[in-house]
């Protein structure tokens, strides 16, 4: 699948992750808000931050969140394969954001300019989305962008060693146009 290297938002420049932004990224990683809720231990330093950009945040269709005009990065997002069984072959977005930004709708604004990239250039017809049980912020986020929930179960947390509820939710590219698409200011 061919990624484009940058997508823009009203708002949000959406770009590659770089080694060099590992303090930016350890700075916001290493709330314990942040990656537990997503599945992931916070971070420990910037070169554990720095290793996190090598091994998983330079994944094609994976970016960094910025706001426009400022290059630091704010959050993450990306497509991934769906872990989900029942969406098996579909692509998920994940994403989060630092806590100093929480509350200013970036993230919904960074997963409708995903949605109108899978739905448009790369031709997906359903693309999934998930959260564990008790991450709020998240569910919100899945709502405003017009999923719709599919199924719950109990999975591993492998990074955590633990088991949690994640919910999952899909929306199809029918449901998406139906909605208005792009009319939603994902580009």
């Amino acid at each position: 699948m061919q990624y484009p290297n940058t997508i823009e938002t009203a708002r949000l420049l959406l770009r590659p992750w770089r080694e060099r932004d590992a303090a930016a990224l350890y700075a916001l990683a290493k709330d314990p808000r942040i990656g537990p809720a997503a599945g992931w231990p916070a971070h420990t330093s910037a070169e554990n931050s720095a290793e996190i950009i090598r091994t998983v945040l330079s994944a094609p269709g994976t970016y960094a969140v910025t706001l426009r005009g400022d290059d630091a990065a704010i959050g993450s997002i990306g497509f991934k394969p769906t872990t989900s069984e029942v969406g098996r072959g579909h692509l998920e977005i994940g994403y989060w954001v630092g806590a100093p930004f929480w509350g200013n709708g970036y993230i919904p604004e960074a997963v409708r300019a995903l949605l109108a990239l899978g739905f448009g250039p790369l031709g997906l017809t359903e693309i999934w989305c998930a959260h564990y049980a008790d991450n709020h912020k998240s569910h919100r986020v899945i709502k405003k962008c017009g999923f719709t929930f599919r199924y719950a179960c109990t999975e591993d947390v492998p990074l955590l060693h633990e088991r949690r509820e994640v919910w999952y939710y899909a929306i199809t590219a029918e449901q998406w146009r139906q909605q208005g698409g792009l009319a939603h200011g994902a580009l």
